[in-house]
Protein backbone atom coordinates (compact mmCIF):
# COMPACT_ATOMS: atom_id res chain seq x y z
CA UNK A 1 0.00 0.00 0.00
CA UNK A 2 1.63 3.50 -0.85
CA UNK A 3 0.20 6.91 0.13
CA UNK A 4 0.21 9.95 -2.31
CA UNK A 5 2.09 12.62 -1.17
CA UNK A 6 4.25 15.66 -2.32
CA UNK A 7 8.32 15.72 -1.86
CA UNK A 8 8.84 17.76 1.34
CA UNK A 9 9.72 21.67 0.85
CA UNK A 10 13.10 22.00 0.16
CA UNK A 11 12.94 25.75 1.39
CA UNK A 12 12.13 24.85 5.04
CA UNK A 13 14.97 21.79 5.02
CA UNK A 14 17.84 24.20 3.77
CA UNK A 15 16.82 26.83 7.02
CA UNK A 16 17.11 23.68 9.20
CA UNK A 17 20.06 24.68 11.36
CA UNK A 18 18.27 28.67 11.41
CA UNK A 19 14.80 27.39 12.97
CA UNK A 20 16.67 24.86 15.57
CA UNK A 21 18.63 28.03 15.80
CA UNK A 22 15.44 29.82 16.55
CA UNK A 23 13.32 26.68 18.31
CA UNK A 24 16.75 27.26 21.36
CA UNK A 25 15.92 31.06 21.98
CA UNK A 26 11.90 30.37 22.76
CA UNK A 27 12.69 27.27 24.54
CA UNK A 28 16.19 27.19 25.90
CA UNK A 29 17.98 24.37 28.16
CA UNK A 30 18.32 21.74 25.59
CA UNK A 31 14.94 21.10 25.12
CA UNK A 32 15.36 21.13 20.96
CA UNK A 33 16.37 17.40 19.59
CA UNK A 34 18.14 17.66 15.98
CA UNK A 35 20.33 14.82 16.36
CA UNK A 36 19.20 11.66 13.71
CA UNK A 37 19.61 8.84 16.68
CA UNK A 38 17.71 11.16 19.35
CA UNK A 39 14.55 11.78 16.23
CA UNK A 40 14.22 8.24 16.28
CA UNK A 41 11.98 7.25 18.94
CA UNK A 42 9.46 10.28 17.92
CA UNK A 43 9.43 9.19 14.05
CA UNK A 44 6.37 6.91 14.52
CA UNK A 45 3.61 6.70 17.10
CA UNK A 46 1.00 3.27 17.46
CA UNK A 47 0.69 2.94 13.96
CA UNK A 48 4.12 1.63 13.94
CA UNK A 49 3.47 0.80 9.90
CA UNK A 50 4.67 4.34 8.85
CA UNK A 51 7.71 5.78 10.15
CA UNK A 52 9.34 9.17 9.14
CA UNK A 53 11.95 10.90 11.67
CA UNK A 54 10.40 14.52 12.46
CA UNK A 55 12.95 17.70 11.26
CA UNK A 56 13.36 18.52 14.26
CA UNK A 57 11.68 18.15 17.86
CA UNK A 58 10.80 21.12 20.64
CA UNK A 59 9.68 19.80 24.24
CA UNK A 60 8.24 23.11 26.05
CA UNK A 61 7.40 23.32 29.58
CA UNK A 62 4.87 26.33 29.39
CA UNK A 63 2.23 27.49 27.96
CA UNK A 64 3.80 30.95 27.32
CA UNK A 65 6.77 28.78 25.48
CA UNK A 66 3.86 27.35 23.61
CA UNK A 67 2.52 30.43 22.25
CA UNK A 68 5.52 31.96 21.15
CA UNK A 69 6.70 28.60 19.16
CA UNK A 70 3.62 28.69 17.15
CA UNK A 71 3.69 32.12 16.83
CA UNK A 72 7.72 31.99 15.40
CA UNK A 73 6.24 29.24 13.34
CA UNK A 74 3.78 30.56 11.64
CA UNK A 75 5.26 33.70 10.88
CA UNK A 76 8.04 31.85 9.19
CA UNK A 77 5.76 29.05 7.43
CA UNK A 78 7.08 26.33 9.62
CA UNK A 79 4.74 23.43 9.97
CA UNK A 80 4.22 21.98 13.21
CA UNK A 81 2.81 18.51 14.51
CA UNK A 82 1.37 18.16 18.16
CA UNK A 83 2.80 14.77 20.05
CA UNK A 84 1.45 13.70 23.19
CA UNK A 85 2.24 9.78 24.35
CA UNK A 86 2.44 8.74 21.09
CA UNK A 87 0.22 6.19 21.67
CA UNK A 88 -2.50 7.09 18.64
CA UNK A 89 -3.17 4.08 16.46
CA UNK A 90 -4.48 5.70 13.55
CA UNK A 91 -1.12 8.29 13.18
CA UNK A 92 -2.51 11.00 14.51
CA UNK A 93 0.91 11.98 15.48
CA UNK A 94 3.05 10.95 13.17
CA UNK A 95 5.75 13.42 12.21
CA UNK A 96 6.56 15.22 8.51
CA UNK A 97 9.97 15.27 7.24
CA UNK A 98 9.61 19.29 6.73
CA UNK A 99 8.02 19.69 10.52
CA UNK A 100 8.38 20.78 14.03
CA UNK A 101 7.60 18.11 16.36
CA UNK A 102 5.93 19.41 19.53
CA UNK A 103 6.05 17.32 22.24
CA UNK A 104 3.65 18.06 25.41
CA UNK A 105 5.54 15.19 27.51
CA UNK A 106 7.16 18.28 30.36
CA UNK A 107 3.22 19.09 30.53
CA UNK A 108 2.77 16.53 33.47
CA UNK A 109 1.00 17.96 36.13
CA UNK A 110 -1.90 17.70 38.01
CA UNK A 111 -2.54 21.45 38.40
CA UNK A 112 -5.86 21.12 40.76
CA UNK A 113 -8.08 19.10 42.86
CA UNK A 114 -11.50 20.11 43.65
CA UNK A 115 -13.30 17.66 45.50
CA UNK A 116 -16.11 19.97 46.27
CA UNK A 117 -17.22 20.70 43.06
CA UNK A 118 -15.92 17.22 41.31
CA UNK A 119 -13.35 18.25 38.81
CA UNK A 120 -9.35 17.97 38.34
CA UNK A 121 -7.42 20.95 36.45
CA UNK A 122 -4.53 18.84 34.47
CA UNK A 123 -1.86 19.56 32.07
CA UNK A 124 -1.85 17.53 28.38
CA UNK A 125 0.97 15.33 29.14
CA UNK A 126 -0.85 13.96 32.41
CA UNK A 127 -1.19 9.91 31.84
CA UNK A 128 -5.59 8.69 32.24
CA UNK A 129 -4.81 6.40 35.05
CA UNK A 130 -2.47 9.18 37.27
CA UNK A 131 -5.73 10.78 36.96
CA UNK A 132 -8.38 8.14 38.86
CA UNK A 133 -4.86 7.37 40.97
CA UNK A 134 -4.98 11.32 42.18
CA UNK A 135 -8.27 11.48 43.39
CA UNK A 136 -9.08 7.94 44.30
CA UNK A 137 -9.20 8.74 48.27
CA UNK A 138 -11.57 11.44 47.89
CA UNK A 139 -13.84 8.58 46.73
CA UNK A 140 -13.74 10.07 43.03
CA UNK A 141 -12.47 8.53 39.58
CA UNK A 142 -12.01 10.01 36.29
CA UNK A 143 -14.60 7.66 33.87
CA UNK A 144 -13.19 7.23 30.59
CA UNK A 145 -10.67 4.72 30.69
CA UNK A 146 -9.34 3.56 27.63
CA UNK A 147 -7.53 0.23 27.79
CA UNK A 148 -4.24 2.26 27.17
CA UNK A 149 -4.71 4.38 30.32
CA UNK A 150 -1.55 3.13 31.73
CA UNK A 151 0.31 5.16 29.34
CA UNK A 152 -1.94 7.27 27.18
CA UNK A 153 -2.15 11.36 27.99
CA UNK A 154 -4.95 13.50 28.43
CA UNK A 155 -4.33 15.91 25.90
CA UNK A 156 -4.29 12.56 23.61
CA UNK A 157 -7.65 11.93 24.80
CA UNK A 158 -8.66 15.23 24.13
CA UNK A 159 -7.59 15.25 20.76
CA UNK A 160 -8.92 11.84 19.86
CA UNK A 161 -11.98 11.91 22.18
CA UNK A 162 -11.05 8.70 23.78
CA UNK A 163 -13.61 6.34 25.31
CA UNK A 164 -12.89 2.95 27.14
CA UNK A 165 -14.61 0.29 28.90
CA UNK A 166 -16.94 2.24 30.85
CA UNK A 167 -18.20 4.62 28.40
CA UNK A 168 -21.42 2.86 27.40
CA UNK A 169 -22.99 4.75 31.10
CA UNK A 170 -20.13 7.41 31.40
CA UNK A 171 -19.54 8.79 28.28
CA UNK A 172 -16.44 9.40 26.45
CA UNK A 173 -14.00 12.00 26.95
CA UNK A 174 -15.96 14.73 25.54
CA UNK A 175 -18.73 14.17 28.20
CA UNK A 176 -16.15 14.42 30.66
CA UNK A 177 -14.02 17.30 29.62
CA UNK A 178 -15.14 21.03 31.42
CA UNK A 179 -12.93 22.72 30.18
CA UNK A 180 -10.25 23.65 27.57
CA UNK A 181 -6.55 26.02 27.40
CA UNK A 182 -5.44 25.73 23.96
CA UNK A 183 -3.27 27.94 21.24
CA UNK A 184 -3.55 28.71 17.82
CA UNK A 185 -1.28 28.38 15.48
CA UNK A 186 -0.71 32.30 15.36
CA UNK A 187 0.12 31.86 19.15
CA UNK A 188 -2.97 33.20 20.33
CA UNK A 189 -3.91 31.82 23.83
CA UNK A 190 -7.79 31.05 24.05
CA UNK A 191 -9.63 29.31 26.89
CA UNK A 192 -13.13 27.35 26.49
CA UNK A 193 -15.80 26.22 28.29
CA UNK A 194 -15.03 26.43 32.19
CA UNK A 195 -16.40 24.65 35.53
CA UNK A 196 -19.96 24.24 34.62
CA UNK A 197 -21.31 21.61 32.55
CA UNK A 198 -22.46 23.23 29.64
CA UNK A 199 -21.82 26.78 28.51
CA UNK A 200 -23.60 29.42 26.60
CA UNK A 201 -22.70 30.31 22.81
CA UNK A 202 -21.21 27.69 20.07
CA UNK A 203 -19.84 24.58 21.27
CA UNK A 204 -16.58 25.52 20.39
CA UNK A 205 -15.24 22.80 23.15
CA UNK A 206 -17.22 20.24 21.75
CA UNK A 207 -15.45 21.59 18.81
CA UNK A 208 -12.32 20.72 20.15
CA UNK A 209 -12.20 17.27 21.78
CA UNK A 210 -11.78 14.69 19.02
CA UNK A 211 -10.20 17.49 16.52
CA UNK A 212 -6.67 15.40 16.37
CA UNK A 213 -4.31 18.40 16.70
CA UNK A 214 -5.84 19.91 13.71
CA UNK A 215 -7.01 23.39 15.44
CA UNK A 216 -4.99 24.36 18.03
CA UNK A 217 -2.61 22.53 20.91
CA UNK A 218 -4.10 21.82 24.29
CA UNK A 219 -1.91 22.85 27.04
CA UNK A 220 -4.77 22.64 30.05
CA UNK A 221 -7.84 20.60 30.68
CA UNK A 222 -10.59 20.60 33.32
CA UNK A 223 -12.01 16.98 33.43
CA UNK A 224 -14.96 16.19 35.55
CA UNK A 225 -14.80 14.05 38.46
CA UNK A 226 -17.60 11.05 39.49
CA UNK A 227 -18.24 9.76 43.21
CA UNK A 228 -16.86 6.14 43.18
CA UNK A 229 -20.19 3.42 42.74
CA UNK A 230 -21.11 2.20 46.16
CA UNK A 231 -20.71 -1.27 44.57
CA UNK A 232 -19.66 -2.39 41.27
CA UNK A 233 -20.01 -6.25 40.48
CA UNK A 234 -18.74 -7.86 37.01
CA UNK A 235 -20.08 -10.63 35.07
CA UNK A 236 -18.65 -13.75 33.01
CA UNK A 237 -20.85 -14.72 30.17
CA UNK A 238 -19.86 -17.48 27.98
CA UNK A 239 -21.90 -18.13 24.86
CA UNK A 240 -21.90 -21.19 22.33
CA UNK A 241 -21.24 -18.67 19.39
CA UNK A 242 -20.52 -14.70 18.66
CA UNK A 243 -23.97 -14.68 17.15
CA UNK A 244 -25.88 -15.36 20.56
CA UNK A 245 -23.90 -13.20 22.19
CA UNK A 246 -24.19 -10.17 19.82
CA UNK A 247 -28.32 -10.66 20.17
CA UNK A 248 -27.55 -10.84 24.20
CA UNK A 249 -26.01 -7.37 24.02
CA UNK A 250 -28.81 -5.50 22.26
CA UNK A 251 -31.34 -7.38 24.28
CA UNK A 252 -29.69 -6.38 27.39
CA UNK A 253 -29.98 -2.38 25.70
CA UNK A 254 -33.23 -2.90 24.44
CA UNK A 255 -34.59 -3.96 28.20
CA UNK A 256 -33.50 -0.26 29.21
CA UNK A 257 -30.43 -1.62 31.35
CA UNK A 258 -27.05 0.47 30.94
CA UNK A 259 -24.51 -1.27 32.17
CA UNK A 260 -21.23 0.68 33.35
CA UNK A 261 -19.77 -1.60 30.77
CA UNK A 262 -20.58 -4.08 27.81
CA UNK A 263 -17.83 -6.05 26.63
CA UNK A 264 -16.88 -9.02 24.11
CA UNK A 265 -14.28 -11.37 22.76
CA UNK A 266 -13.96 -14.27 20.64
CA UNK A 267 -11.89 -17.59 21.17
CA UNK A 268 -9.14 -16.23 19.81
CA UNK A 269 -9.12 -13.41 21.61
CA UNK A 270 -9.89 -15.13 24.84
CA UNK A 271 -7.38 -17.53 24.40
CA UNK A 272 -4.73 -15.00 24.45
CA UNK A 273 -5.88 -12.83 27.25
CA UNK A 274 -6.52 -15.67 29.73
CA UNK A 275 -3.03 -17.44 28.59
CA UNK A 276 -1.38 -14.05 29.50
CA UNK A 277 -3.52 -12.50 32.33
CA UNK A 278 -4.99 -16.01 33.89
CA UNK A 279 -8.46 -14.01 34.37
CA UNK A 280 -10.59 -17.53 34.99
CA UNK A 281 -12.24 -17.29 31.60
CA UNK A 282 -13.60 -19.90 30.04
CA UNK A 283 -12.03 -22.10 27.10
CA UNK A 284 -14.84 -23.83 25.85
CA UNK A 285 -17.26 -20.55 24.66
CA UNK A 286 -16.47 -18.74 21.33
CA UNK A 287 -17.38 -15.74 22.59
CA UNK A 288 -17.56 -14.14 25.83
CA UNK A 289 -19.47 -10.92 27.42
CA UNK A 290 -18.21 -9.24 30.27
CA UNK A 291 -21.03 -7.11 31.76
CA UNK A 292 -20.49 -4.56 34.48
CA UNK A 293 -23.45 -3.29 37.00
CA UNK A 294 -22.80 -0.51 39.50
CA UNK A 295 -24.55 1.99 41.60
CA UNK A 296 -26.54 0.74 44.95
CA UNK A 297 -25.87 -2.43 46.13
CA UNK A 298 -29.96 -3.37 45.66
CA UNK A 299 -29.77 -1.81 42.45
CA UNK A 300 -26.79 -4.25 41.09
CA UNK A 301 -28.20 -7.45 42.80
CA UNK A 302 -31.95 -6.82 40.75
CA UNK A 303 -29.66 -5.89 37.73
CA UNK A 304 -27.30 -8.84 37.81
CA UNK A 305 -30.76 -10.93 38.19
CA UNK A 306 -32.15 -9.29 35.02
CA UNK A 307 -29.21 -9.72 32.59
CA UNK A 308 -28.40 -13.48 34.21
CA UNK A 309 -32.04 -14.26 32.71
CA UNK A 310 -31.69 -12.56 29.53
CA UNK A 311 -28.44 -14.26 28.64
CA UNK A 312 -30.01 -17.60 29.46
CA UNK A 313 -33.18 -16.47 26.88
CA UNK A 314 -29.84 -16.62 24.92
CA UNK A 315 -28.33 -19.69 25.17
CA UNK A 316 -25.59 -18.61 27.67
CA UNK A 317 -23.48 -21.49 28.27
CA UNK A 318 -21.67 -20.15 31.49
CA UNK A 319 -22.14 -17.23 33.93
CA UNK A 320 -20.25 -16.31 36.66
CA UNK A 321 -20.23 -12.81 39.25
CA UNK A 322 -17.90 -11.43 40.86
CA UNK A 323 -17.42 -12.16 44.32
CA UNK A 324 -15.47 -9.19 45.02
CA UNK A 325 -13.54 -6.16 44.08
CA UNK A 326 -10.22 -8.41 43.52
CA UNK A 327 -12.48 -10.81 41.05
CA UNK A 328 -13.76 -7.81 39.60
CA UNK A 329 -10.62 -5.85 38.24
CA UNK A 330 -9.30 -9.65 37.29
CA UNK A 331 -12.23 -9.81 35.07
CA UNK A 332 -11.15 -6.54 33.94
CA UNK A 333 -7.48 -7.36 33.81
CA UNK A 334 -8.13 -9.68 30.88
CA UNK A 335 -9.81 -7.81 28.94
CA UNK A 336 -7.61 -4.67 29.22
CA UNK A 337 -4.74 -6.80 28.68
CA UNK A 338 -6.22 -8.20 25.37
CA UNK A 339 -3.72 -6.10 23.00
CA UNK A 340 -0.57 -7.28 24.65
CA UNK A 341 -1.79 -10.50 24.56
CA UNK A 342 -2.99 -10.70 20.76
CA UNK A 343 0.98 -9.39 20.23
CA UNK A 344 2.35 -12.99 21.58
CA UNK A 345 0.68 -15.30 19.40
CA UNK A 346 1.56 -13.46 16.03
CA UNK A 347 4.29 -11.47 15.13
CA UNK A 348 2.12 -8.27 13.92
CA UNK A 349 -1.24 -6.98 14.17
CA UNK A 350 -3.01 -4.70 12.76
CA UNK A 351 -5.86 -2.98 15.45
CA UNK A 352 -8.96 -1.20 13.99
CA UNK A 353 -11.15 0.63 15.16
CA UNK A 354 -15.06 0.94 13.88
CA UNK A 355 -18.70 1.75 15.46
CA UNK A 356 -22.18 -0.20 14.35
CA UNK A 357 -25.21 -0.08 15.51
CA UNK A 358 -25.76 -2.56 18.04
CA UNK A 359 -28.79 -4.38 16.29
CA UNK A 360 -26.33 -5.44 13.65
CA UNK A 361 -23.24 -7.02 15.76
CA UNK A 362 -23.96 -10.67 15.09
CA UNK A 363 -24.41 -9.80 11.05
CA UNK A 364 -21.29 -7.88 11.03
CA UNK A 365 -19.71 -9.99 13.12
CA UNK A 366 -20.29 -13.09 10.46
CA UNK A 367 -19.10 -10.92 7.47
CA UNK A 368 -15.55 -10.33 9.54
CA UNK A 369 -14.95 -14.06 9.47
CA UNK A 370 -16.22 -14.31 5.90
CA UNK A 371 -13.34 -11.59 4.92
CA UNK A 372 -10.83 -13.14 7.53
CA UNK A 373 -11.03 -16.60 5.02
CA UNK A 374 -11.35 -14.55 1.55
CA UNK A 375 -7.87 -12.79 3.09
CA UNK A 376 -6.37 -15.37 4.42
CA UNK A 377 -5.38 -13.61 7.89
CA UNK A 378 -6.91 -14.49 11.30
CA UNK A 379 -8.64 -12.20 13.39
CA UNK A 380 -9.56 -11.61 16.98
CA UNK A 381 -12.91 -10.04 17.99
CA UNK A 382 -12.28 -7.42 21.05
CA UNK A 383 -14.53 -4.78 21.38
CA UNK A 384 -17.37 -2.03 23.09
CA UNK A 385 -19.97 -4.32 22.07
CA UNK A 386 -22.21 -1.97 24.05
CA UNK A 387 -22.04 1.23 22.15
CA UNK A 388 -21.04 -0.94 19.14
CA UNK A 389 -17.68 0.22 18.92
CA UNK A 390 -15.51 -2.56 16.96
CA UNK A 391 -11.71 -3.41 17.73
CA UNK A 392 -10.80 -6.16 15.60
CA UNK A 393 -7.32 -7.14 15.35
CA UNK A 394 -5.87 -8.86 12.19
CA UNK A 395 -2.95 -10.98 12.45
CA UNK A 396 -0.57 -11.00 10.13
CA UNK A 397 3.57 -11.05 9.48
CA UNK A 398 5.18 -8.15 8.41
CA UNK A 399 8.32 -9.98 7.73
CA UNK A 400 6.27 -12.08 5.00
CA UNK A 401 5.88 -10.12 1.54
CA UNK A 402 2.14 -8.80 0.66
CA UNK A 403 0.97 -9.53 4.10
CA UNK A 404 1.02 -5.81 5.73
CA UNK A 405 -0.83 -5.01 2.35
CA UNK A 406 -3.34 -8.02 2.53
CA UNK A 407 -3.90 -6.51 6.55
CA UNK A 408 -4.55 -3.18 5.52
CA UNK A 409 -7.05 -4.02 2.72
CA UNK A 410 -8.92 -6.26 5.14
CA UNK A 411 -8.90 -3.40 7.48
CA UNK A 412 -10.29 -1.40 4.82
CA UNK A 413 -13.00 -3.66 4.21
CA UNK A 414 -14.04 -4.42 7.55
CA UNK A 415 -14.48 0.31 7.93
CA UNK A 416 -16.19 0.25 4.63
CA UNK A 417 -18.47 -2.73 6.09
CA UNK A 418 -19.43 -0.54 9.62
CA UNK A 419 -20.24 2.34 7.14
CA UNK A 420 -22.62 0.54 4.93
CA UNK A 421 -24.15 -0.85 8.51
CA UNK A 422 -25.07 2.10 9.65
CA UNK A 423 -22.13 2.90 11.52
CA UNK A 424 -18.87 5.35 11.17
CA UNK A 425 -15.32 4.84 10.03
CA UNK A 426 -13.78 5.70 14.01
CA UNK A 427 -15.21 5.17 17.53
CA UNK A 428 -12.04 6.69 19.59
CA UNK A 429 -9.24 6.03 17.57
CA UNK A 430 -9.53 9.43 15.33
CA UNK A 431 -8.71 8.81 11.35
CA UNK A 432 -5.51 10.56 11.26
CA UNK A 433 -3.22 8.98 8.64
CA UNK A 434 -5.06 5.20 8.46
CA UNK A 435 -7.99 6.39 7.15
CA UNK A 436 -8.09 9.46 5.64
CA UNK A 437 -8.38 8.08 2.15
CA UNK A 438 -11.42 5.94 3.35
CA UNK A 439 -13.49 9.26 4.28
CA UNK A 440 -15.18 10.01 1.14
CA UNK A 441 -16.69 6.20 2.02
CA UNK A 442 -18.55 8.50 4.49
CA UNK A 443 -18.67 11.69 3.67
CA UNK A 444 -19.75 13.22 0.53
CA UNK A 445 -17.11 15.69 -1.12
CA UNK A 446 -19.54 19.16 0.31
CA UNK A 447 -19.28 17.92 3.88
CA UNK A 448 -15.92 17.38 3.90
CA UNK A 449 -15.54 21.27 1.94
CA UNK A 450 -16.90 21.97 5.12
CA UNK A 451 -14.80 20.70 7.64
CA UNK A 452 -12.41 21.91 5.60
CA UNK A 453 -13.58 25.26 6.24
CA UNK A 454 -13.57 24.87 10.01
CA UNK A 455 -9.96 23.97 9.69
CA UNK A 456 -8.77 26.82 7.75
CA UNK A 457 -10.85 29.32 10.01
CA UNK A 458 -8.71 28.14 12.75
CA UNK A 459 -5.38 27.98 10.81
CA UNK A 460 -5.75 29.64 7.72
CA UNK A 461 -1.68 28.19 6.38
CA UNK A 462 -2.92 24.73 7.29
CA UNK A 463 0.57 24.78 8.96
CA UNK A 464 -0.96 22.64 12.10
CA UNK A 465 -1.05 18.91 11.75
CA UNK A 466 -1.03 18.74 8.44
CA UNK A 467 -1.86 15.90 5.83
CA UNK A 468 -4.05 14.34 8.37
CA UNK A 469 -8.06 13.44 8.24
CA UNK A 470 -9.01 14.59 5.15
CA UNK A 471 -8.33 13.02 2.44
CA UNK A 472 -5.70 13.41 -0.75
CA UNK A 473 -5.46 10.75 -3.02
CA UNK A 474 -8.55 12.25 -5.30
CA UNK A 475 -6.34 15.67 -5.79
CA UNK A 476 -2.99 13.38 -6.84
CA UNK A 477 -3.56 13.26 -10.56
CA UNK A 478 -4.55 17.15 -10.87
CA UNK A 479 -1.47 17.78 -8.68
CA UNK A 480 1.14 15.62 -10.14
CA UNK A 481 1.78 14.32 -6.66
CA UNK A 482 3.94 10.78 -6.41
CA UNK A 483 4.13 8.15 -4.48
CA UNK A 484 5.60 7.99 -1.57
CA UNK A 485 5.79 4.45 0.21
CA UNK A 486 6.10 3.60 3.71
CA UNK A 487 9.03 4.31 5.71
CA UNK A 488 9.28 8.40 4.24
CA UNK A 489 5.96 9.97 4.65
CA UNK A 490 5.70 13.60 3.93
CA UNK A 491 2.69 15.32 4.03
CA UNK A 492 1.07 18.11 1.65
CA UNK A 493 -0.59 21.66 2.63
CA UNK A 494 -4.62 21.60 3.17
CA UNK A 495 -6.13 23.30 0.56
CA UNK A 496 -6.91 26.73 1.32
CA UNK A 497 -10.25 28.60 0.75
Amino acid sequence: MSISMPEPDAAVLARRDEIAAALRRLAPGARVIDHADELRPYECDGLTAYRQPPMLVVLPETTAEVSRILAWCHAEGVKVVPRGAGTSLSGGALPLADAVLLSLARFNRILAIDEEDRLAVVQPGVTNLAVTQAVAHHGLYYAPDPSSQIACSIGGNVAENSGGVHCLKYGLTTNNVLGLELVLMDGEIIRLGGLLLESAGLDLLGLMVGSEGLLGIVTEVTVRLLRTPETARAMLIGFAGVEAAGACVAAIISHGIVPAGMEMMDRLAIHAAEAFVGAGYPLDVEALLIVELDGPEAECSHLIGEVERIASAHGAAELRVSADEAQRQLFWAGRKAAFPAVGRISPDYYCMDGTIPRRRLPEVLARISSLSAQYGLAVANVFHAGDGNLHPLILYDASAAGELDKAESFGADILRLCVEMGGVLTGEHGVGVEKRDLMPEMFSETDLDQQRRVKHAFDPSGLLNPGKVFPILHRCAEQGRVHVHRGSLPFPDLPRF
